[in-house]
């Protein structure tokens, strides 16, 4: 039986932010396709199915939109800005996952491109993604 509930229910999303472990990491980022931000950057990530966990949904993201397989992901943060999505009220959980070097990846899904980019020199990014960024790079730091 379905539930009923009184309240309002945020959707839940989930990011991946994949970072190299070279002298300058480099990140890898999509471009969005679609609206909002379409043509902006951001990290691979969406709307979790109601039968995965968060952590289920940021590796299933990052396949479907790179083509990435990786499967050691760890939590960065849970975001919940009341205006982080103008599509509507949505939190998302990021993950974080260190590899050795690049690996060729592909825009596919809802993501027009895919690409790697050095910490340095990042492009303007989607959402809250620069905060994302941010801690995902204190987290790599402090470990």
């Amino acid at each position: 039986m379905p539930y009923t509930y009184q309240y309002p229910r945020p959707a839940v999303t989930a990011d991946c932010v994949v970072l190299t472990r070279e002298s300058t990491p480099q990140v890898l980022l999509i471009q969005r396709g679609n609206d909002p931000f379409r043509g902006s950057w951001a990290f691979p990530g969406g709307f979790m199915e109601m039968d995965e966990t968060t952590e289920q949904c940021a590796i299933r993201e990052l396949e479907e939109e790179t083509g990435l397989q990786l499967t050691d992901v760890r939590q960065i943060g849970a975001y919940s800005r009341v205006d982080r999505d103008p599509r509507g009220r949505t939190v998302s959980v990021a993950y974080l996952a260190v590899i050795d070097s690049p690996v060729p990846v592909t825009g596919h899904d809802d993501a027009a491109l895919a690409r790697w980019f050095p910490i340095t020199a990042l492009p303007p990014l989607a959402f809250d993604h620069t905060d994302i960024m941010n801690d995902a790079i204190r987290l790599l730091t402090s470990s």
